[in-house]
């Protein structure tokens, strides 16, 4: 890894890690089910997936916005600690929670890719009737 990639990711990390951290002072938890977080990571996984199917993974751009950024924005580490903290006051909407989540980030992340890739034209797309 060169200096200017670190960098990249560096940089994007902290803009990440700060709008994270604004959305979770904006919509703070309700009834102890961390929504915050459900929402970066769905909206993270989105994004994530428009960036993979548009960009190329050797782009600084990437990096940055990827890896940095998004990387920065979602969070696994919050994620879990949200769901034992919920845990341990209500089992079954714990388990809801991150059986949501991951459902919910996984089909973000695959619509992300489906709306990344470039259309194909239609041959007759430019015909005149």
């Amino acid at each position: 890894m060169t200096a200017r990639r670190l960098f990249l990711v560096f940089a994007g990390g902290s803009i990440g890690t700060a709008a994270r951290l604004a959305v979770g002072l904006w919509m703070p938890d309700a009834g102890g089910v961390p929504f915050a977080t459900l929402a970066v990571n769905v909206l993270g996984s989105l994004l994530i997936g428009i960036l993979a199917a548009r960009l190329p993974q050797t782009t600084g751009l990437r990096l940055f916005l990827g890896t940095g950024v998004l990387g920065g924005f979602t969070t696994y580490s919050a994620f879990m600690t949200g769901t034992v903290e919920l845990w341990a006051d209500a089992p079954l909407l714990a388990f809801a929670y991150s059986a949501g989540s991951l459902v919910l980030g996984l089909g973000a992340a695959a619509l992300g890719l489906r709306l990344g890739r470039p259309r194909a034209t239609s041959p007759l797309a430019g015909a005149v009737s």
